[in-house]
This record gives structure tokens, sequence and C-alpha cells, in this order.
């Protein structure tokens, strides 16, 4: 198996295993008294992220050697991907769902950038093809979901602003 074929089993397996984890937190949030926002835009991001994991496995050449640093950034972005969701826990979820009554989280990256997941993967969507020489792929879905993300940052900061309100006034 080619090292660019088994790097895209994994992040695949690790999307459709974010996804189960994102459902499940759906649910709980949901079944407290959340509400979903922005559900529009929500099949344009899972679409995004399958066609840009189906453009490398289809236009890169499987015995394509990577640049190593390259992966190895692509690497310690799912490190720090694993700290959003372990900072979140329960309130991660791949969907806007807001909980009045939960608390804004202000530690672990949030504590530095509001919204360090999307960073996070924006550097994924353009770090991973960049690393087997598919700086097409990059540039076209970074632009891509530079646009889907203005939609979606505009939507999560409407839908949390009463909270963050809240958290400003309180003492």
């Amino acid at each position: 198996m080619s090292i660019l074929w088994a790097v895209l089993i994994l992040v695949a397996v690790q999307r459709l295993a974010e996804l189960v984890y994102a459902r499940h937190n759906t649910r709980q949030l949901l079944a407290e008294g959340g509400r979903e926002v922005g559900a529009g835009h929500y099949p344009l991001l899972v679409g995004l992220h399958s066609l840009w994991l189906l453009a490398i496995l289809l236009f890169v050449a499987p015995e394509t050697q990577p640049q190593w640093f390259l992966l190895g950034a692509f690497l310690i972005l799912q490190l720090l991907r694993v700290w959003v969701l372990a900072t979140l826990g329960r309130y991660w979820t791949t969907r806007i769902i807001t909980l009045p009554t939960a608390p804004l989280v202000r530690k672990g990256p949030y504590r530095f950038v509001r919204h360090p997941n999307y960073l996070i993967v924006a550097g994924e969507i353009l770090v991973l093809p960049l690393a087997f020489g598919a700086w097409e792929i990059a540039l076209i879905f970074s632009l891509a979901n530079a646009a889907i993300l203005a939609i979606r940052i505009r939507c999560e900061e409407n839908a949390i602003a009463p909270r963050r309100s809240a958290t400003l006034r309180s003492p």
C-alpha cells in the first residue's frame, strides 16, 4: 500500500469516527434543549471535506512520495485537532448547536483563538495536498473552505452572541 493511500485511509477513518462522536454529542445537546443554527450550509461542509479527500485520491498518483516536513506538519495539526476535541468534550459537534445554559469554553486552545478548530481544518486542507505536491487541490479547496467558513463563523458568532454578552456582564 502506498503512503498516500495509507494517509488517506487514516484521515477518512478519523473523519468517520469524528462524525459518530459528533452525532452522539448533537443528540445529547438537542435533548438538553440545544438548538441547531445554520443547518443549511452543513451539507456544503460535508461535501467539501468528502470531495477534498476524493480529489487527492483521484488526482495524485499513488506512488507520489510525500514531502515529509509537510506530512509532519499535518500530523501536528491532527494533535491540535485532538486537543480541540478534548477541550470541548461533550460540546464538540460538526454542527452548530447552541445550548443557552452552557458556558462558553475558554480553556485549551480557546484561550488563544476564538475558533481553533476552523483554523486547524484550514491548515489540514492546505497542507495535506501540498505534502503530495498537489498545490492545485490545496488552492481550490482552501478557497472553497474559506467561503464556507465565512458563512459558518458568522452563523456561529450570531448563535453564541447572547452567551458571550452574558459572560461579559457576569462578575
